[in-house]
């Protein structure tokens, strides 16, 4: 699983991804699920790829140094704004995930289809319907939620899916997708086979946030926090990504100040994050051979600098700007050793 938290996330994890190419684990990964930041590396991955997973060997050669050199020399979140001098685009401006999606096609010439996914490894992207509140996921074959249905995804573009993932609430957000374009699909009820198909009104909208309101860990396509056990019992080891930034101590808004709002919607979210953190910290504590959790706030050792170091990274800005090499370095190194320390 890959967290979110923009460019921070998606640096950490490819830090995460150069330990297991070292270790030539890469084409072992059998299936990944996403949110974010987590998203949005996954696809720049296999696009840089040629839409295949890459060998360990082919990702230490070519992927991590191209995307190292793309992610210091030019800005994600520049490129989607660079969009808005399109007078068509205008009408994305309060729901600029759109812009996002459109930058990852006419400037990072992601122009795929997520029909155009390889089979393995199996990839979920994960969002958050607003219009509900479940997390709506995006994969090779199909796009949906249990309660608005599943849909084909035929020539859904790769971008927009990408672009959802990442469209966290006061940045980028929300994605608007037409639900009348797709014929949809769900259970008659829970424990029956068969599937009714589901009429969307004429120009319906359901507006797409980031996974990560929903669950940033990307927890839920593989793993029940209510059982505490993997949804699909077979062995496999389960790897968590976490890249997300810790919550701030201290309360000094002032009564009128509005950033009270998003305070008590931070402290939520880290109750959330917390809930799922531990169900599988209980399930990885019932075996070594489970899985395993990497925390970008944990220290790779006792040594204060090292501490320093962790708290640097963990609390780097959730954003999609443009890092310098420096800083692009010190957060992807910290994954790798704390991958290393495994």
């Amino acid at each position: 699983m890959l967290s979110g938290g923009g460019i921070r996330a998606m640096t950490f994890h490819l830090g995460v991804m150069r330990a297991l190419a070292s270790a030539g684990c890469l084409e072992s990964v059998s299936r990944i699920s996403s949110v974010s930041g987590g998203s949005l590396i996954t696809g720049l991955v296999l696009h840089r790829s040629g839409m295949a997973w890459p060998t360990s060997e082919r990702f230490l050669e070519q992927i991590y140094p191209a995307l190292r050199d793309e992610l210091t020399s030019r800005s994600l979140q520049w490129d989607a704004l660079r969009e808005l001098s399109s007078l068509s685009n205008l009408r994305f401006l309060l729901s600029r995930s759109n812009l996002l999606a459109a930058a990852l096609r006419r400037r990072w010439g992601i122009e795929n289809r997520l029909s155009d996914l390889p089979a393995t490894p199996d990839w979920s992207i994960n969002g958050t319907n607003a219009e509900n509140g479940r997390r709506f996921r995006f994969k090779r074959a199909d796009l949906g939620d249990y309660l608005t249905g599943y849909a084909a995804a035929g020539n859904f573009p790769l971008a927009s899916a990408m672009a959802v993932s990442a469209a966290f609430p006061g940045g980028f957000g929300p994605l608007r997708l037409r639900a009348d374009k797709f014929r949809w699909k769900r259970r008659a009820n829970w424990s029956g086979p068969a599937h009714e198909t589901v009429d969307s009104q004429p120009g319906s909208v359901i507006h797409l946030y980031d996974g990560g309101v929903y669950d940033n860990l990307g927890l839920e396509p593989f793993f029940d926090a209510g059982s505490g056990e993997p949804k699909e019992p077979n062995g496999h080891f389960i790897l968590v990504s976490d890249a997300g930034r810790p919550l701030d101590m201290g309360f000094s808004k002032y009564s009128l100040n509005p950033f009270r709002i998003k305070r008590v919607a931070d402290i939520m979210s880290d109750q959330s994050h917390a809930l799922r953190v531990r169900s599988f910290h209980h399930y990885l504590s019932k075996s070594a051979n489970r899985g395993a959790m990497i925390y970008i706030g944990s220290p790779t050792s006792a040594d204060s600098a090292d501490e320093e170091e962790a708290n640097f990274v963990a609390r780097f800005p959730t954003s999609l700007i443009k890092l310098t090499a420096a800083d692009f370095d010190r957060i992807a190194i910290h994954g790798e050793r704390l991958t290393r320390l495994l």
